[in-house]
């Protein structure tokens, strides 16, 4: 008889690695003057001399790229975690991705909040809504492909 109990170290250890690559990432370390300084040193050691304030410019959308990407990864492997953790039943289906979100927007907001003690960084509401709307699409996006996969695989029980 298999084991009915869910592995709670499989389902989470990825979610939990995330937030503490995130928690890094809010550190002095990887600051945008610190990230700056050090992309801008081996962007003109490769490709020559760069003009700095377009560099700078670019240097701002990587990182709100970074952003999008990091709590878009974040969101699905919450959801992830709830999902090996509570079954893919149907009736549970809509109310996983809000968690997953919920779990998103807290992180996002402890982020910002730990940034704002820090003097190289700044903590910004703004931050936290990019954030939580980028967790929001990619948890869209994975209840989509969820609904239509359960979806499929009813049909083709039928």
């Amino acid at each position: 008889m298999p084991n009915a109990r869910p592995n709670l170290f499989r389902a989470w250890w990825p979610a939990i690695v995330w937030i503490g690559l995130i928690t890094f990432e809010s550190t002095d370390y990887l600051s945008a003057q610190n990230t700056s300084s050090i992309l801008y040193d081996l962007l003109t050691r490769i490709f020559g001399q760069i003009n700095y304030y377009d560099f700078e410019y670019w240097h701002h959308y990587l990182r709100k790229t970074g952003h999008v990407v990091g709590y878009a990864m974040l969101g699905l492997l919450l959801l992830r975690g709830l999902w090996m953790t509570f079954g893919n039943r149907a009736d549970r289906m809509r109310l996983l991705p809000v968690f997953a979100w919920i779990g998103t927007a807290l992180v996002a907001a402890m982020d910002e909040w730990h940034q704002s003690y820090i003097p190289s960084r700044t903590g910004t509401p703004w931050d936290i809504l990019l954030d939580s709307v980028a967790g929001l699409a990619a948890l869209m996006l994975a209840y989509v492909a969820l609904r239509k996969r359960a979806l499929l695989s009813i049909n083709k029980e039928t």
